[in-house]
């Protein structure tokens, strides 16, 4: 019988797609810094991008964190371990439901200000 665990190679994968996560995060995050601020007039806009900028740097660095754990899970329980992680999903849907939120509400107060039908 051949063991389900495959020397870390899933970790691995998961690891990156984390990582890519968090690099698209970063794009919006610096593109919501550099044209919010100027489509609105605002420099209070910038602190979006920041707080994406902070946001991202932290999944990125859960991420890693989480890798090393699993990792080390998987070679000393083996395949019926309990994987460790889970509540970062949690935290970033909850991040970008935030972020959907406030981005209705931005459409929505454009569209009320500037006097123009949905």
């Amino acid at each position: 019988m051949t063991p389900l665990f495959d020397d870390g190679l899933q970790p691995e994968r998961t690891e990156l797609a984390w990582r890519r996560t968090a690099l698209a995060l970063a794009v919006g995050s610096l593109v919501a810094f550099r044209l919010l601020p100027s489509a609105f007039g605002d420099a209070w806009w910038a602190l979006g991008g920041v707080a994406g900028l902070l946001a991202t740097t932290w999944l990125y660095l859960s991420a890693r964190r989480r890798y090393r754990r699993v990792n080390e899970v998987l070679r000393v329980e083996g395949d019926r371990a309990r994987m460790p992680g889970g509540g970062v999903l949690g935290i970033l849907a909850v991040f970008i439901l935030a972020v959907g939120v406030t981005g209705l509400a931005v459409v929505l107060a454009v569209a009320v200000r500037g006097g123009a039908t949905l």
